[in-house]
């Protein structure tokens, strides 16, 4: 009967015991293992700094020298008869920027889109009539002209005359950056080389 007793007093300590312990003293499940790369958060790699933007160098650039006479000057004892010489050079000299237009051209826009069309046409303007070409002999005035300078990344340095039909278009494919036939008439001082009436023969 002791023996009982002492086995029923265990099983109820046994279920007390179980009743009164607190939920907190349960086991807790050790977390499970977090990779060492994901528990790390990298900082965004830094961007790279924009290079700074610089104006492109003017590539197109040109100097336009024209004379009212084949070299610049009409000296009295080189005039034939019946022609009148004498005085100064006569010439001037504008530089002319484009891509944007600038420079001292007095018509530097149009002077550029002149040069743009000439120089996407089917002719080089910067090239000399070809020797064998045949063209109208028609004369144009004793103006000439020479442009220098850079054109699309091209080096130019090239002359320019009316004395005959081909020589005539080559200049006027280039007005206004050279000067028309009607600016030239106007520009030719009255000591430059004109024809004058010849003289009645006695």
């Amino acid at each position: 009967m002791p023996r009982r007793r002492t086995a029923a007093a265990l099983a109820g300590a046994a279920v007390l015991a179980t009743v009164l312990t607190p939920a907190s003293a349960a086991p807790v499940a050790a977390p499970a293992s977090v990779p060492a790369s994901a528990s790390v958060r990298p900082w965004p790699a830094p961007m790279p700094m924009p290079e700074p933007v610089m104006p492109a160098a003017r590539q197109d650039q040109l100097t336009i020298t024209v004379s009212a006479s084949p070299d610049g000057v009409a000296a009295p004892h080189t005039a034939p008869r019946g022609v009148r010489g004498g005085g100064a050079p006569t010439s001037r000299t504008h530089t002319l920027d484009c891509h944007p237009a600038g420079g001292s051209h007095p018509e530097a826009l149009a002077a550029c889109d002149a040069v743009d069309r000439a120089s996407q046409g089917p002719h080089d303007p910067w090239r000399p009539v070809p020797a064998d070409a045949m063209c109208a002999q028609i004369h144009g005035g004793p103006a000439t002209a020479r442009i220098t300078g850079m054109w699309h990344g091209q080096r130019v340095d090239a002359s320019f005359r009316r004395t005959d039909g081909c020589e005539i278009a080559r200049w006027d494919a280039l007005v206004p950056a050279l000067p028309g036939p009607e600016e030239l008439a106007d520009e030719l001082p009255a000591d430059s080389p004109e024809t004058l009436p010849e003289e009645p023969v006695k």
